[in-house]
């Protein structure tokens, strides 16, 4: 009865993040169509979205491969009631977040030049994205606690502020000055949301003489290795055609055009993306088979709301690229392919996400080949728009077809158990 009112509790707080995370998703449209209106100068557009989308989360991978396996080990310890476990465990992975983050970070310093080169950013536009992508690398830490420990609707809270905050401050400075690097001030002030978590940071306190867990063991360290093939898959079906696009086209109206439309595609996983985030603290903490159902409902309406998003995208695809400022013949025949990549992208996300949250290792590092599959090859023929768009959507459907199948297969042979396993 605990685990199930558990997975009950995670479902209905998860549903709640989901929908508070879709009005976030609305907001950020809104940013888009500020940019899209104040950036009138050709590939000024596509320069900004790809240092804020593309740039940033490249630099920002080592620590996301982190948040995964941290919320996983919470979520478990959480579920279970261990509470010594949990605050020991806390103690352990705020340390190795702290030690991880610092060195993502002078990472991302170390690469900051040469990405910079290779994705021809200007001198000032590489600078404020590299602090931009330094503050982000620091709310992982806070993203991964949030998560493991369920607190949905605090972690959509913040992103809602952070939304309202770069809505407001990038409508405000660019009316002056409507440059690249003032959009990525705006983001960078929205990050400052973050620190409403000190409200709650008597929450996260480790009692006295709580020995502290340290997650350096050989079972973490695995984790960590397929936790990067997630991390490493997710970024390249979800970002690598905007690093495509970067590396390839010319800085032109044209570029513009296919950010305005990929936006609008990667809307489709983005916005149902919160019910993967409950699906994977609810597959961490529990496997049995109420929580089994309702997992498989949650897949459901992700799956759900991915398809009626793309058919709605399809029918209103001149409206929402009016909404970007970015509407033409060119951008609006974008659209359609990218819909059908993208609700390829998110069934396959959801099935890494499972695969991960399951310790499904062999499934979660076929995902990971996949992308970078897929990366390659969208990087050898994707040398102009038309050609881009023409592979994306059956390498996508490819991968899929690869990727469900061996899904289908594991999911038979692994039934739910009576009562959660340790992770």
């Amino acid at each position: 009865m605990k685990n199930g009112s558990t997975a009950a509790k995670l479902l209905q707080s998860g549903i709640i993040f989901s929908a508070i995370s879709f009005l976030t998703g609305l907001g950020n449209l809104a940013f888009q169509s500020v940019m899209g209106n104040h950036l009138t100068e050709a590939g000024q557009y596509g320069n900004t979205n790809s240092a804020l989308n593309t740039f940033m989360p490249l630099l920002g991978l080592i620590p996301s491969i982190a948040v995964f396996a941290v919320t996983h080990y919470i979520a478990h310890y959480n579920s279970i009631g261990d509470t010594a476990g949990l605050h020991g465990l806390l103690a352990g992975c705020r340390k190795f977040l702290f030690r991880l983050t610092l060195f993502g970070s002078l990472l991302a310093i170390a690469l900051a030049k040469p990405l910079g080169t290779l994705f021809q950013f200007s001198t000032s536009l590489m600078i404020v994205t590299l602090v931009f992508t330094l503050l982000g690398l620091w709310t992982s830490l806070a993203t991964a606690l949030c998560q493991g420990l369920a607190w949905f609707k605090r972690l959509a809270l913040i992103a809602f502020l952070a939304m309202v905050l770069k809505v407001a401050l990038g409508y405000g400075i660019t009316l002056k000055w409507p440059r690249p690097e003032m959009f990525v001030v705006a983001a960078i002030f929205s990050l400052t949301a973050y620190l409403i978590l000190l409200f709650w940071r008597r929450d996260l306190a480790t009692p006295a003489q709580t020995p502290v867990t340290s997650p350096w063991n050989r079972e973490f360290i695995d984790f960590l290795v397929v936790s990067a093939a997630l991390v490493v898959g997710n970024y390249c079906f979800s970002l690598s055609d905007l690093l495509v696009m970067q590396c390839n086209f010319p800085r032109t109206a044209g570029s513009d055009a296919y950010t305005a439309a990929e936006r609008l595609g990667f809307a489709l996983p983005s916005t149902v993306g919160p019910l993967l985030t409950v699906l994977f603290t609810n597959r961490s903490a529990a496997r049995t088979t109420d929580a089994f159902r309702a997992q498989m409902k949650l897949i459901a309406l992700y799956a759900a709301g991915l398809v009626f998003g793309a058919v709605c995208l399809c029918l209103l695809r001149h409206l929402c690229l009016k909404i970007l400022h970015k509407d033409s013949p060119e951008a609006a025949e974008m659209i359609r392919p990218l819909a059908v990549t993208m609700v390829f992208v998110g069934l396959l996300q959801a099935m890494g996400t499972w695969a991960l949250a399951s310790r499904w290792r062999k499934i979660a590092l076929l995902y990971g080949a996949l992308g970078l599959a897929y990366t390659i090859l969208n990087l050898m023929v994707g040398t102009t728009s038309a050609a881009l768009l023409h592979a994306m959507p059956l390498a996508a459907g490819t991968a899929f077809v690869i990727l469900f199948a061996v899904w289908f297969i594991a999911l038979r042979r692994h039934q739910p158990v009576a009562s959660s396993p340790s992770p």
